[in-house]
């Protein structure tokens, strides 16, 4: 593919693909109709042969050359597989789809054009409420699942009591060593902890210059059910200023890979626990 890439990135040899479609040509004819030099257009023509998308033979005197479709199907193909990730909305690496961010931007004409807003998710888990708290309030925990698929946290402080610091900084997930700019940053506190039923706090992300873009007033309800624990959580904006639009844009599909991951996290460490207390009963017996 690489080879074939370079081949076609000529202009040149461009133009010789395209002849080349209509009908198979010898070299001097290509020349001509390319407005080009005969020893040129063999070595365009040579280049195109090793990329595999056009084949030569002798008949005579003259060398004929062809256009290979293979090749170039397989291009479009790969064209169009990029063209549809590219364009679907919440598709890896999206936290919001341009319509959004592009309306949410066009109503940002005044400070508190946001304000009231609210967002509900409901997520039902695998792990028991003890586990699932564990995940909403021990920063170890909390690092592994709470940004979305196309970041990772960097820096994390929460401190599960009323009052307590929330801290998140998060940098691109692909930023390794952490060399790149920070992405992004939210600062808060914690309202309401009552261990295994419910968790409040207000998060304000941080604008380019340190100021506040909006506050966000989270609150996180644990229902324990048959097969794990369902998670109720209310996001209402307060504070919202001209500059938040791109950030509320990607709320829902942000916090909703969030919760994706949480639910994932919690399955594993649910089922982790369950094979280490089922060896334990074993181990009694």
């Amino acid at each position: 593919m690489d080879a074939l890439l370079t081949a076609l990135a000529d202009p040149a040899r461009w133009r010789l693909v395209n002849l080349l479609a209509e009908r198979p040509r010898s070299v001097g004819v290509l020349a001509q109709l390319a407005e080009a030099r005969q020893p040129q257009t063999t070595k365009h023509l040579q280049t195109l042969e090793r990329a595999g998308v056009v084949t030569s033979q002798r008949t005579g005197q003259r060398r004929i050359y062809a256009l290979q479709p293979a090749p170039l199907r397989d291009l479009a193909a790969a064209l169009s597989r990029l063209a549809d990730a590219a364009g679907q909305v919440g598709g890896p690496g999206s936290t919001h789809d341009g319509l959004s961010r592009q309306a949410e931007r066009l109503a940002a004409e005044a400070p508190g054009w946001a304000d009231g807003r609210s967002f509900r998710f409901l997520q039902s888990l695998a792990g028991h409420p003890e586990l699932v708290w564990r995940h909403l309030t021990e920063a170890p925990l909390l690092a592994g699942w709470w940004t979305p698929d196309d970041l990772r946290v960097s820096e994390l402080v929460f401190e599960a009591r009323p009052g307590g610091r929330i801290v998140q900084e998060y940098r691109d997930a692909e930023d390794a060593d952490g060399s790149d700019l920070v992405a992004g940053r939210a600062e808060g506190v914690v309202d309401d902890v009552r261990p295994n039923e419910r968790l409040a706090y207000r998060l304000s992300p941080l604008l380019p210059d340190g100021g506040l873009a909006f506050t966000a007033h989270v609150d996180l309800s644990l229902r324990p059910t048959d097969t794990g624990t369902d998670l109720d959580v209310h996001w209402r904006i307060t504070d919202s200023t001209v500059g938040s639009a791109d950030f509320v844009a990607g709320i829902e599909i942000g916090f909703g890979q969030s919760l994706d991951r949480l639910a994932a996290t919690v399955a594993t460490h649910s089922d982790s626990t369950d094979s280490t207390d089922d060896t334990d009963t074993r181990s009694t017996k």
